[in-house]
């Protein structure tokens, strides 16, 4: 097995506190509603929303993939940090065992955020990944971020509660 990574970066003018909350915290209550016709829910297999908890990305009919499995297997809220790993899905191929991912926000000198992405992607004996499938998801990705971005403009405030995560806790 082989290990191919990448890093990915880039500026959001909304604070990392309030990005996180939305896209890593709360991502199971809002993706559904700001991009129904890519995402049709995310359930909570299994967790309370920390380390250990798995979610089932359910896409919407019609779309290339039907589902797939994050596992979080590390959440730093008071960094903004979390490692989480795709396990399970038909997004995976039988050249891709598993992709890791890292995800931090830090505070940009200019306001908003900087979010900097690294994904591990493990990949099967004799397989060579194409890095143009890559290219296309790691835009996919960027644009469910730019899709909640401009959620949170259309909704100050949704995500603004400075000390509050526990609120995203499952109970």
């Amino acid at each position: 097995m082989g290990v191919t990574s990448f890093m990915q970066e880039f500026s959001s003018p909304v604070p990392p506190h309030i990005l996180f909350k939305a896209v890593i915290l709360d991502i199971h209550n809002l993706v559904h509603k700001v991009m129904p016709q890519a995402i049709e829910s995310i359930d909570i297999v299994q967790g309370n929303g920390g380390p250990g908890t798995i979610k089932q990305i359910n896409f919407a009919k019609g779309t290339r993939y039907k589902y797939m499995r994050h596992r979080i297997d590390s959440l730093d809220v008071e960094n903004f940090r979390c490692k989480y790993t795709l396990t399970e899905g038909d997004v995976l191929t039988e050249k891709i065992e598993y992709i890791s991912y890292e995800v931090e926000f830090e505070k940009a000198s200019e306001g908003g955020c900087v979010c900097k992405m690294r994904s591990e992607y493990h990949i099967a004996q004799d397989f060579e990944i194409d890095e143009e499938e890559i290219r296309i998801g790691k835009e996919r990705a960027i644009g469910m971020y730019r899709v909640v971005e401009a959620y949170l403009f259309e909704n100050p405030g949704a995500y603004d509660q400075e000390n509050d995560e526990s609120m995203f806790l499952i109970n």
